[in-house]
Parts: C-alpha cells; structure tokens; sequence
C-alpha cells in the first residue's frame, strides 16, 4: 500500500506517533488509508449537507475494512459569484482543487480518494486531481436539488430568478412577485434543478464509470444518495485492494462514453471546458473538433431546463443517466467502472420509465446533440453554443454589433432598454487569460430572455456561459480577445453572421480590412495580483479546455 511508506519501518516511528495522535489505533495500521475530499460549505446550496454525508461514506470504509480520513476542499457557487468580480474566480478554483487534492494526497501518502463533490467546478478538480494522481478514486456527487414550487407551478432558478428580474425590470411582472419567486426558486439543499453545469458534471461522471450508477441523478435529498455514499465507502477499499485506478477507467473510450452523453443530455456548454481538461490529466487529448464530431451523430434524448420544461428529479424518476446510456447502448463504448461492472453491463440494466423525459433514438428532441462548435473569421479555433437551447427561429442572425468590453457594461445596456431587436451584442476581455477567468454571462443571457429579446438579439463572447445559458448565446471565442482575436476588433455597427446550423460565425468584413484592424491593435491591460495574476500566466485558452501550461 502507499500508505506504507509512512507507517512501516522503525525509521516511521514518528509518523505512527502523529497517527496515533490522530486516534488511529496500532491495528488500524494495517488497513487501507482512504482520503474523503470533502468540499463542505455553508456557503453553497449543493454542498451544505456533506459532512452528514462524509460520515456516511466513512462508515462505509470502516466497513469495508479501511481507515477513513477526511480533509477539505473549497468550493465555489457560481449563481452566488454571478455579475460580479467574484466570477473571475470560478474556473481558476477548479485548478486549485486540483491541486489541494493533489497535494494532500500525495503529502499523506493516502491509498485511496471518496471525492465528495457538486458544485461546477468542483467535480471536475476532482476528477483532474483523480486523473493526475492514478490511485484508487470514486466520486460521490451530491445530487440535485428538489424543484421550487409558485403558485402550483414547479421554479428553479435560471428561469424564475435570473430571468425574472429582466421580466420585473421590463415591467411583466411585479417586484412582489419576483421576492416571492426569489424565496422559493431554490428549496434547499442540492445543485439547482436543471441540467446546469453540476448535474451535467455529475452525470459525465457517472457516464464515465467514477461514480456507482444512479449517483448522477439520485436527488441530494435522497435516501438512494445516501445509501450510493455508504457504498461508495465500502467499495473504494475495495478498489484499493484490487489496484484498479482512473486510468483504467478513464480510457479514452470512457471520456468518449462522456461527451456523448453531454450531447445526448443537451448539458452545459461548461463541459467543452472541463472533458478536454479531465481528458489531459489522462493522456487523452479532446478538441472542439471531437466535440462537434460526436455531438453530429448523436440524438438530443432530453429537454431538460433550461432548454425544456423537465427538471433533474424527472430525468431522476425516468431512470437516470443508465436509462439514457440504455438507449445510447449503441453508440456508447465498453469499459471498466468503479462499480465492478462494465459499461454495456449497466446500459442493459437500465430502463425508461418515462418515454417522455427520456426518448428514443427513434424520436429524439433534436436529430443531433446538445452543442454546436461554431467557426469563421470570428473564431478560427472555435467558439461553441449550446443549440439544443436555442429556438429555431433564432438559430440564424444576422445583426449590427454593440461591443462591451466586459460584462457590466453590456448587463448595464440591457437591463437600460439600449439593446434592440437585431443587435449582436459583444462581450469582450472575458476569456480564461483576458478576463481572467473566463466568466460566466449568465446575467446577460437571462436578462435579454427576461427583456423578451431571447429570439430577436445574438450574443457572443469569449468568456462563457451558465449551463443555464439559453437563446443564441456563443461563447468561448477563440482567440479570446487578451490574445489578439478577432472579437478585439470589432466595432459598433459592424454587421454580424450568427449560423447554427451550418456552423458559421463571420464578422463581415475583408480580410485586409480586419487584418489593419488587427495590426493596428494594442492589448487591453489589467491590473492583477494575486492568484488571478498567476492563474492569467499560465492559462491556455478556451479551445484548449483553459488548462494551465507548465
């Protein structure tokens, strides 16, 4: 065991005191040593509840015959950052929980991870962390949150928070209405209800074979989760004890297993960062590219919010991720899972017990998957949308530019009444190096559906989207502007090409005319210190999964 290089030998007499210290008795020095990465916070809704569920994943490696031992890692709300500078340090968290986990397992020689996680960029830390390391790893993820209810009808808070404050601004409803919205949009524990960024994360996850199936879906209020983290527990020591570790589950086959079930989910445009960087603490390399491959051959199953009307606790009760891979069977790859059984295995076990919620290959939602990777002068490495959320009738625009450099500005002309019918609006010096920290545009994207705009106006920008994101919103633009794209120079009035369906993304313009335009350019400079300072450094951009270079 690895742990042995700190508890064997008289040269580790020291050590064993410490442990003993601990309440680690001399028997238990025989035993598996099982780290519980713990990302416990008052702080986020998904993640009040786990130090109950800490403790039930302990019970379950003592009963499995290890030692548990839990530590913490930060987490992050991104409604909570939302519109504000604390959303320049959403992405860049994920690389540090990354790196804590890294560290404390590798300092404390731990045999084996529980990673107890939720929220957006927290399950996809873990996952990396788990990738790089190569010990024995599952993941527990939290589950989502139970629907709000108003007036007999179900809420979440994209819908009834994000863009009912546009709607209260725009007069449709009352500032009564939106407190009482407010107040029962989120009803408790969990990740918000839709298939946002940490549903999408969490169901990737299980698709990959990390978690023990059901864990995607299986609601935070659950006894199912509390029952998956209980074995969670037992069967981590057992995976140590078999030495079976990520790289062997998280073959390129798996990761393929994930993008394919992100398309046919319709999840958040978030994972065309996180897979690719998961996939480089593998050896696997992801590009936009595979993307867009695997998302043309892939039926749109759900409609889900925010682009449909269902919510997680109804993908929950119509079977979950292994009814969706059930369906998929065909299209998915084989391979291990922590669970013991194979991939094939679980999709012939799954079943739809709703036809509605989860549909056929036959009658899909859409004919192809959730994200679109977009291309052009505009973004010659890509840029992506999530165009199973997009109406049809705004799927094509052809509009005259408003340019923000930042997000404040363009929310700020929104929210003003300055953004009509036909405007492309162009967010800027957002990217993972220029904003840094690529944020998030949900603020805008809610507030141009609020202002009932949502099929009339295009957005695009180099920082990226909620999973919450709808409407033809594209992000993560690439070059971002920080590194001299062409979104830097682009100006009022110039007139814009938004195509989904034939995967186009033009500025209309000469390519001499951009190419002076280009030449004539001075980078904006920010100010930073700090963790943004270094994180700006270092990181590579959107195309590239926003990894940082070494």
């Amino acid at each position: 065991m690895k742990s042995d290089s700190i508890k064997k030998g008289i040269e580790r007499a020291p050590h064993r005191s410490l442990l003993h210290a601990t309440g680690v008795s001399r028997k238990s020095l025989d035993k598996p040593f099982i780290g519980i990465a713990n990302s416990f916070t008052d702080l986020v809704p998904g993640h009040i509840n786990m130090r109950d569920f800490a403790n039930i994943i302990a019970k379950g490696i003592h009963s499995g015959g290890g030692v548990a031992f839990e530590f913490g890692v930060p987490a992050i709300c991104d409604g909570i950052a939302m519109g504000h500078e604390g959303m320049h340090y959403s992405l860049p968290s994920r690389e540090l929980i990354a790196d804590e986990v890294e560290s404390v397992a590798k300092a404390h020689a731990l045999d084996g991870l529980v990673l107890l996680t939720a929220c957006d960029k927290v399950t996809p830390g873990m996952l990396m962390a788990a990738g790089r390391l190569d010990i024995p790893c599952i993941v527990v993820t939290v589950g989502p949150m139970l629907s709000g209810r108003h007036r007999g009808k179900k809420t979440d808070l994209v819908k009834d928070t994000f863009e009912a404050l546009a709607a209260c601004q725009n007069g449709k409803i009352s500032k009564e209405e939106l407190t009482e919205l407010e107040t029962c949009a989120c009803p408790g524990v969990g990740s918000c209800a839709g298939l946002y960024t940490a549903n999408t994360m969490a169901c990737v996850t299980e698709a990959i074979g990390m978690s023990l199936p059901g864990c995607g879906t299986a609601l935070a209020v659950s006894s199912k989760k509390r029952m998956i983290a209980y074995e969670s527990g037992e069967k981590i020591v057992e995976l140590v004890k078999n030495n079976i570790t990520p790289r062997k589950i998280m073959t390129k086959n798996a990761i393929m297993n994930g993008i394919r079930i992100d398309m046919a989910l319709g999840g958040s445009t978030n994972a065309a960062l996180h897979i690719p960087a998961i996939a480089h603490e593998v050896g696997v390399e992801v590009s936009l590219d595979t993307i867009e491959e695997i998302s043309k051959k892939t039926p749109h199953i759900t409609n889900l919010r925010p682009g449909g009307n269902h919510f997680m606790e109804d993908f929950e009760y119509a079977g979950g991720v292994q009814a969706a891979m059930h369906v998929l069977i065909d299209l998915i790859n084989d391979g291990e899972t922590v669970s013991g059984k194979s991939v094939k295995q679980l999709a012939k076990e799954g079943e739809v017990l709703d036809n509605d919620v989860i549909r056929s290959t036959e009658d899909p939602y859409h004919k192809e998957g959730g994200i679109a990777v977009l291309k052009g002068n505009l973004a010659p490495n890509g840029s992506v949308v999530k165009q199973t959320a997009v109406s049809e009738n705004a799927k094509t625009i052809t509009g005259k530019a408003k340019c923000f450099d930042g997000e404040e500005h363009a929310m700020k002309a929104i929210m003003d009444g300055k953004i009509k019918a036909g405007d492309i609006v162009v967010i800027r010096y957002e990217g993972p190096k220029g904003g840094p920290g690529m944020r998030e545009m949900l603020s805008p994207t809610a507030a141009i559906v609020g202002m009932g705009l949502g099929e009339k106006v295009g957005l695009i920008t180099d920082g990226r989207f909620s999973g919450g994101t709808r409407g033809s919103a594209i992000g993560h633009i690439s070059p971002e502007a920080a590194e001299g794209g062409p979104i830097a120079i682009i100006r009022d009035g110039d007139e814009i090409e938004i195509n989904i369906p034939q995967r186009k993304l033009e500025l209309k313009l000469s390519k001499e005319e951009i190419d002076a335009r280009l030449k004539n350019w001075t980078p904006q400079k920010k100010k930073l210190s700090g963790y943004l300072a270094r994180y700006a450094h270092f990181v590579t951009s959107a195309n590239t999964g926003a990894v940082l270079k070494v």
